[in-house]
């Protein structure tokens, strides 16, 4: 049997898919689930804290127009290598290039 976990109202995801696979199925992303995704992997609610992952997801969110996540994504940036901040920014530009 599929397992569904709803991580916004209206977005349901079967287990196993990845946030990326289910978002770009899902087509265009909101802002605000974008946003959501960065505060879960800075949180680490999936099981580590991810600073790559959640500079990416605020980096999208932020150019949908979330000023917050802006800021956030400018916060976490402290807390990051330019590696890692480079990093960031090309798996925000190969999400936004599937989509």
């Amino acid at each position: 049997m599929a397992r569904f976990e709803m991580h916004e109202a209206g977005m349901a995801i079967m287990g196993g898919a990845s946030m990326d696979e289910a978002l770009m199925e899902a087509g265009a992303a909101s802002a605000g689930i974008l946003f959501q995704m960065g505060l879960d992997c800075a949180a680490g609610r999936a099981g580590t804290a991810d600073l790559v992952s959640a500079h990416k997801w605020f980096n999208l969110a932020a150019m949908k127009g979330n000023t917050e996540a802006a800021r956030y994504r400018k916060e976490i940036s402290g807390e990051m290598t330019a590696a890692d901040i480079a990093t960031a920014q090309r798996l925000a530009r190969e999400w936004l290039r599937l989509q």
